[in-house]
């Protein structure tokens, strides 16, 4: 299997797949296999989310992880989707442009790579809606 078609098979990093009870109308992102709530009661379904969402929390990131050095400073976020799931990720805004209750919605971008000779690997971020 080539590089490129590995992460294309990375469904809910790329297009944020998840899940949802049926049972207890619950939605979930990462996808779970069982309802927390119904337990073995749920039904469970894979469903794809729209993306938009709220920035409810964030943080600017000014002493990065290794291999993350050069994208300082940049945004770390907690966006609640439309849906109800929350989510850790970055927003591609400037620092002085992210403010708490900002409508965001998904882009396909670069997060990182395996350093000079790695691979490049994609995903989603988030960006302002408006």
């Amino acid at each position: 299997m080539s590089v490129a078609r590995f992460w294309r098979k990375q469904v809910q990093r790329y297009n944020l797949v998840g899940t949802h009870c049926k049972s207890c109308d619950e939605y979930f992102y990462p996808p779970r296999n069982m309802c927390p709530t119904c337990r073995r009661n749920g039904k469970i379904e894979s469903y794809k989310f729209n993306g938009d969402g709220e920035v409810i929390s964030f943080t600017v990131i000014r002493t990065a992880a290794v291999g993350f050095e050069h994208q300082t400073p940049y945004i770390l976020a907690i966006v609640q989707l439309k849906e109800g799931p929350k989510l850790t990720t970055q927003i591609s805004c400037g620092i002085d442009e992210i403010y708490l209750g900002m409508k965001v919605k998904p882009v396909f971008r670069k997060l990182g790579d395996g350093g000079e000779k790695g691979m490049i690997y994609y995903g989603t971020k988030f960006i302002a809606a408006e």
